[in-house]
């Protein structure tokens, strides 16, 4: 009791302050010492035959499905994973000085500043955006540079060429790449479209604009007869167009092949009175616009035809 009575007496002094913060700096340091022996050791032995150059530390690559399940903050974190190889590690924790290392690393691909779309392995990316719709893909590639990038990415325009227009032509190599040769066949298909409107409308002006006013010109009707030369094409129309009866058809399986400054487009024509037709048109690029220069209208057998001429 004498003790503990002069104990106190002594913290009641003037000098209470510094015996309490060496106290304390005695109790951290203790406390520290017992934490440090208290962490797992590697085994510095190892099993015979195995190699002195392999660590215990695996950094594993950025993987498809690591990356899709985590966050755009989340970079870098949970891309790398640490693996146990032998038997240092307990309970998937690694020591003190190896996690050091392994934050300075994962801080330094922070700094990168790269985005899960420049992670993002590119068959991934190219997949992401075949679901994607022509006007939606251009809307991307206006968004900012990385975007932009990513949307007019070759393998992103065939992905989309063989989803609205043909799984053919896979092995084309378009001179100018899959994109322009994705609008080439837009437009080249809206002309087509706007050769049948013509029709419909039985407008022969329109159909004499939409011609190339040249003496090579061909036009086959269903009947069979050949018109050759712009006039004598022209004078075929206009004796289709002044039947007197509206035949109402559809257009299906259109199919285009695009060239530097020809295509040419092959298709099936239903009238909804009965019939069926293949149908060729060719065209030329001439002064900045699609001309047509051969039409080809032949019957399809077994199909019972209406008699109408054209």
């Amino acid at each position: 009791m004498e003790i503990v009575a002069s104990d106190l007496i002594s913290l009641s002094s003037p000098h209470q302050p510094f015996f309490v913060a060496t106290i304390i700096t005695v109790l951290s340091l203790l406390l520290a010492l017992l934490t440090v022996r208290s962490l797992p050791r590697k085994r510095t032995s190892k099993p015979e035959g195995s190699d002195s150059a392999t660590s215990s530390l695996a950094v594993r690559q950025p993987t498809s499905s690591s990356l899709l399940h985590h966050s755009p903050n989340s970079n870098v974190r949970g891309v790398l994973d640490f693996e146990a190889e032998g038997p240092g590690y307990l309970n998937g924790v690694v020591d003190a000085a190896e996690m050091v290392v392994a934050r300075s690393a994962a801080a330094e691909a922070e700094k990168s500043g790269a985005s899960m779309m420049e992670q993002l392995v590119p068959e991934i990316t190219t997949h992401a955006l075949s679901y994607l719709d022509y006007p939606s893909l251009c809307r991307l590639s206006m968004t900012n540079s990385l975007m932009r990038k990513a949307a007019n990415d070759d393998n992103a325009w065939k992905a989309l060429y063989h989803k609205d227009f043909t799984l053919e032509q896979d092995s084309v190599t378009p001179v100018n790449g899959w994109k322009a040769y994705y609008a080439a066949t837009r437009a080249i298909l809206n002309v087509n479209s706007e050769f049948f409107s013509i029709i419909r409308e039985k407008s022969l002006p329109a159909m004499g604009r939409f011609w190339l006013n040249a003496d090579y010109v061909k036009c086959v009707h269903a009947s069979g007869e050949l018109f050759s030369g712009y006039n004598a094409v022209m004078q075929s129309w206009q004796l289709a167009f002044s039947w007197e009866h509206v035949l109402d058809f559809q257009v299906r399986d259109v199919r285009a092949r695009v060239l530097t400054d020809m295509a040419w487009v092959t298709m099936k024509t239903y009238l909804d009175v009965g019939g069926a037709f293949h149908v060729t048109n060719v065209f030329e690029f001439h002064n900045g616009r699609w001309y047509m220069v051969h039409h080809h209208n032949s019957v399809i057998d077994g199909v019972e035809q209406p008699v109408a001429h054209g």
